[in-house]
């Protein structure tokens, strides 16, 4: 039985006011959570911000609707016995949207850029598989040729890399190693990202990017696949109301949605029977990040007792209800070659409470008030509600619930300007580095404050293995400690995929493990209803 628009409000949105102009409605328009918080390649580190940038933005590689690396700026390359060596051949013809072409130069020059502290890129640490890359981070060299990636000539680029890495062409595909257009962002310094300044190399343009309203991309011509891209325009809208979303949607606004958080969770049974919501499983995982360098979660017994008071079962069969299961720890089971995460901290409310004696807090007493911070959506608020019930039950302490929009979580996490903190992470290839790397001392995506010399030895040490069993055996050493021993991080549960949209009309999406979607790939069915 179809839905009915939940909400009449906001019917006025079909066709858009640009510059006092009205635009026709958009080949695609898409809804997600929140407003990206940067279209900068280098800086992207949350899924809504890398959707867009991933659109204008090209790599040596880029992934295909299977969630596959396949060539993208590069035709083909070669690798060296040792899998050490790389060197790639862009494509003849390739060029920036102002013209110029794009060379072997610019991916030298923009990965030097994401190396260097200043620029902030919290994905910098997957660069250090390059060789020379960490110690140019870390300031060790000075030199940016000693960093392993050289220019041949204008079409073929030299990549060295510190050990083979099995996963090096999907890393190619990743946001952070695309390339930037360096002399325009000397021109215009930060501001090189905005409409009338940026300059790209992706299937689509920036048109207009209307704050908290739309961003609208259209179809780059010079694109070297453009003739394989279907949708001329695409617009995204940010809708924090998962209930306003599904309103824009089944009135027939929007044409897709694709975030877990975007399903009412009122409706969840009701929403699973219908023909156009599609689920399927991926490498993600919802986890609660905690706040190593505030007190009293400076005592990893604090954050043990929290972990253990947390009923995972009755969050994802009362509240989250998609079909998810418990997270025993940070890294889904199957990752890589057959890697299984070790068990974790599981639901223990007497030995929580031991440990909260132990650390000086018997029965909740003299614990001081802490906040949990989340998004403003309605399931996070429900998870959140429960959170609080579980400790207070369980511990005797009292949560304050704190919600912050996109923008202010990230930038709170970032800060450490939190105490206990919802968190979420896809994987951004298919290996257990891509979760467990995150907590590396170096890494800008730790926002924990956590750092450990041993945990970081063992992720060395399995970046240097070459034997899978052996490999992941070291991984599971180093999870222990993350989320057991340390408790450093709580995960809750693994993650389903969820979109919305008509399969008998719209194609170019299917499920895939790092939950990647292009728009590029997307197109209309040809025939009656085949368009929206």
């Amino acid at each position: 039985m179809p839905l009915r628009p939940l909400l009449s409000a906001l019917l006025g949105l079909v066709c858009l006011t640009s510059c006092g102009r009205m635009e026709p409605r958009a080949d695609l328009i898409f809804i997600q959570s929140a407003e990206p918080e940067t279209l900068d390649p280098t800086i992207v580190s949350d899924q809504v911000s890398m959707r867009i940038s991933s659109s204008l933005f090209e790599g040596l590689c880029r992934f295909d609707e299977n969630g596959h690396p396949q060539p993208g700026m590069a035709e083909r390359w070669e690798v060296s016995e040792d899998r050490k060596t790389y060197v790639f051949h862009l494509r003849e013809g390739v060029q920036w949207s102002d013209g110029r072409p794009v060379t072997a130069r610019d991916f030298v020059v923009s990965w030097i850029r994401a190396l260097k502290p200043e620029t902030g890129s919290d994905y910098t640490s997957l660069l250090h598989v390059i060789r020379g890359a960490k110690d140019f981070t870390e300031g060790k060299s000075a030199d940016p040729e000693s960093v392993g990636v050289r220019v041949i000539d204008d079409q073929t680029l030299e990549v060295m890399l510190e050990n083979p890495t099995p996963y090096f062409i999907d890393l190619c595909a990743i946001q952070t190693f695309a390339p930037v257009p360096m002399h325009v962002i000397d021109q215009h310094g930060t501001a090189w990202i905005k409409p009338g300044n940026i300059v790209n190399n992706g299937a689509y343009l920036l048109d207009a990017w209307l704050i908290d309203d739309r961003i609208r991309l259209r179809k780059n011509p010079a694109y070297w696949d453009a003739a394989n891209v279907k949708m001329t325009t695409v617009e995204v809208w940010p809708v924090p109301d998962a209930n306003t979303a599904l309103n824009f949607f089944s009135s027939g606004q929007c044409d897709l949605m694709m975030d877990k958080g975007m399903t009412p969770p009122t409706l969840a049974g009701k929403l699973k029977q219908q023909p156009w919501f599609h689920t399927g499983p991926f490498l993600g995982t919802w986890f609660i990040r905690l706040n190593t360098t505030k007190p009293p979660f400076t005592d990893p017994r604090v954050r043990q007792a929290f972990a253990l008071s947390v009923d995972k079962k009755r969050l994802v069969e009362n509240i989250t209800q998609l079909g998810e299961t418990p997270a025993w720890g940070v890294t889904p089971p199957g990752a890589g070659q057959g890697y299984q995460p070790p068990p974790g901290l599981d639901y223990d409310p007497v030995k929580a409470r031991e440990l909260l004696a132990a650390a000086g807090f018997k029965d909740g007493k003299g614990f001081p008030l802490v906040e949990y911070l989340h998004l403003p959506m309605p399931l996070e608020r429900n998870l959140a509600v429960e959170l609080q019930a579980m400790w207070q039950k369980n511990l005797g302490v009292t949560v304050n619930l704190k919600k912050q929009e996109q923008k202010i979580w990230l930038s709170s996490m970032r800060d450490l300007d939190y105490d206990l903190c919802r968190s979420s992470w896809v994987g951004d290839y298919n290996d257990p580095s891509t979760f467990l790397d995150m907590f590396l001392a170096e890494s800008g995506n730790n926002r924990t404050g956590w750092k450990s010399p041993a945990y970081d030895a063992l992720l060395a040490d399995a970046a240097r293995e070459p034997d899978p069993t052996k490999r992941n055996a070291l991984f599971a050493q180093a999870e222990l400690k993350l989320i057991r021993d340390e408790a450093v991080v709580l995960p809750v549960y693994y993650y389903v995929g969820v979109q919305f949209y008509h399969g008998d009309r719209l194609t170019g999406l299917r499920p895939n493990l790092i939950d990647d979607h292009p728009f590029r790939c997307m197109a209309w069915k040809a025939g009656p209803g085949g368009n929206h």
